[in-house]
């Protein structure tokens, strides 16, 4: 993934996050299924967070994503699971009722991906420091 910018910085921020249905029920099936995925690929560009990769399985969500710095990924993904539920309650009032107000459970996974790893940064601090050094004997 190229990296993204903000006004004053770049970033690549990018998330594995899975989170479930109340009580792990296995509801989405069928439409309900596909409803689910464009629901939250809707809420997810209104909140500025890229989708990468998703799936929708019959009792749980698996995206990839992408948050922008400034965007706690708490935040972000309380938003997402409460803006998405509340426009599948308006899609299906029926659930809305039967799940007692609450789609999603309250928990949610979250891991970090990168493709670097501590080695990788201490090197290329010390290339940046090197190169920095070599710049400054070559002006003299």
């Amino acid at each position: 993934m190229d990296n993204q910018s903000l006004a004053h910085s770049r970033y690549n921020c990018t998330y594995h996050i899975v989170f479930i249905p109340k009580y792990r029920r296995k509801v989405m099936f069928g439409t309900l299924r596909k409803e689910v995925g464009e629901i939250l690929g809707k809420v997810c560009k209104m909140e500025g967070v890229e989708i990468l990769k998703a799936a929708t399985l019959p009792d749980h969500v698996h995206m990839y994503v992408s948050i922008p710095p400034k965007q706690s990924v708490s935040k972000a993904v309380g938003r997402i699971k409460g803006k998405s539920a509340l426009m599948i309650f308006d899609k299906h009032p029926e659930y809305r009722e039967r799940y007692n107000r609450h789609f999603w459970a309250r928990g949610y996974y979250c891991e970090t991906v990168g493709n670097v790893n501590e080695a990788t940064i201490k090197r290329y601090i010390e290339e940046q420091y090197e190169r920095d050094r070599q710049e400054a004997d070559s002006e003299k």
